[in-house]
C-alpha cells in the first residue's frame, strides 16, 4: 500500500465522519443558539434550561439520522476498506 492510497483513504474516512457528524451538530448549535437567546431575554440563567431540552434535540437527530449514519458508512466500508482488503 502505498502513501497517496493510505491519504486517499484518510481523506475518504475524514469526509465520511464529517458527513455523519452534521446533523447532530447543526442542530446542537441551532437548539443552544435559539436557548441562549431566550435566556438572554428573560434573563434567566438556568443550567438545566440549556442541557434538557439540547440533549432531547441531539437524542431525536440522532434516531432520525440513524439510516443515514448506518448507510454512510456501510457505503465507506465496502467502497474503501472491502476494497482494499480484496486487493
Amino acid at each position: 500500500m502505498s502513501e497517496a492510497e493510505v491519504l486517499d483513504i484518510l481523506r475518504a474516512a475524514l469526509w465520511t465522519a464529517f458527513l455523519v457528524s452534521v446533523p447532530i451538530l447543526l442542530v446542537a448549535l441551532i437548539v443552544g443558539t435559539v436557548i441562549g437567546l431566550f435566556q438572554a431575554l428573560t434573563s434567566v440563567q438556568e443550567l438545566t434550561l440549556t442541557f434538557v431540552p439540547k440533549l432531547g434535540a441531539i437524542f431525536l437527530v440522532f434516531w432520525l439520522s440513524m439510516g443515514f449514519v448506518a448507510q454512510t458508512l456501510v457505503a465507506f466500508y465496502q467502497a474503501q476498506i472491502i476494497a482494499m482488503i480484496q486487493r
